[in-house]
């Protein structure tokens, strides 16, 4: 949905851009061309590999930091101050994270069974998988990955890992197989994705960071400025619709009339988008513009 966000994100020569999951530097790379290559283009990502990707796409121009973008508000409060024009969040995992078959993110490619974006940060999938209880198994599957199914994989697992430690993707796909009814398996794509989903999402703590996140991106946000937000699943989409509307004064938790919704519902990829990209299927789109006039003086 490169051409959507570009539309509403609306970056201008001379402004302060934030790419807060800059990955390998795409929308970033379209992001400074419109920019007409002037003003700042900060980028987070906490991939130290991203990272290394985007330097090369974006030629050394953009001012790349390596941090969870829940950082986002004491990084901006050195480098930019005085505020931001437009912050942009591209959520979840990338797709050379998943192309990278070694991090353990897919369920296609048989790896160890890691999951972090950060390399390193000291809690991984194995981790998880090899010592929670069957409890917090069940928990984390069905809280984070919406798997109807997540007390029987959870149960799978606890008995599979007292006969053998779960090491690889391989072992993992091959407990949720077997666990999931053969009917169950044959709709909703593949058996493994909801529960991968699951264990990134705890692995990295990603609902709690986005949070953090968007406070910090929306605080930070110039009157004028733009925050243009893509998600793929109902749970990030969510907090991304709350925060939003909190921030627009309304909803049940009103904080402050700062901001303007610019997409009423979220907007979707069109069909030829998804044809060319089956990964986009799932992306939400929300977008919003800072309302809040400056004080008296300023």
């Amino acid at each position: 949905m490169v051409s959507e966000v570009l539309s509403y994100l609306d970056p201008k020569p001379g402004e302060t851009i934030v790419d807060c999951t800059v990955g390998g530097g795409g929308h970033a790379r379209r992001i400074w061309e419109r920019m007409q290559e002037t003003g700042r283009l900060i980028g987070f990502d906490q991939d130290k590999d991203a990272l290394a990707k985007a330097r090369e796409v974006l030629g050394g121009e953009a001012v790349l930091v390596q941090e969870n973008f829940r950082s986002l508000g004491q990084v901006l409060a050195e480098l930019a101050p005085e505020g931001v024009d437009g912050v942009f969040f591209d959520l979840g995992v990338s797709s050379p994270q998943l192309d990278w078959g070694e991090r353990g993110f897919s369920y296609n490619i048989d790896a160890p069974l890691d999951m972090r974006m950060n390399q390193d940060s000291p809690l991984t999938a194995e981790e998880i998988v090899n010592t929670y209880s069957q409890r917090e198994l069940t928990k984390i599957i069905a809280s984070y990955g919406e798997e109807r199914w997540a007390s029987r994989i959870a149960k799978f697992i606890v008995e599979a890992r007292q006969r053998k430690r779960i090491e690889t993707t391989g072992q993992l796909v091959e407990l949720i197989l077997a666990a999931i009814p053969a009917g169950a398996r044959r709709k909703g794509g593949h058996p493994a994705r909801r529960t991968f989903q699951a264990l990134r999402i705890a692995v990295n703590d990603e609902l709690g960071a986005l949070k953090e996140g968007l406070e910090s991106a929306i605080s930070s946000l110039l009157p004028g400025g733009r925050i243009v937000v893509l998600s793929y699943h109902s749970l990030e989409d969510r907090i991304v619709k709350q925060t939003f509307a909190s921030w627009a004064g309304k909803g049940p938790e009103p904080v402050a009339e700062k901001l303007e919704l610019l997409t009423k519902k979220p907007l979707l990829p069109s069909e030829e988008e998804v044809a060319q990209n089956p990964r986009a299927r799932s992306a939400k789109m929300r977008a919003a513009r800072c309302v809040l006039k400056p004080r008296k003086g300023e």
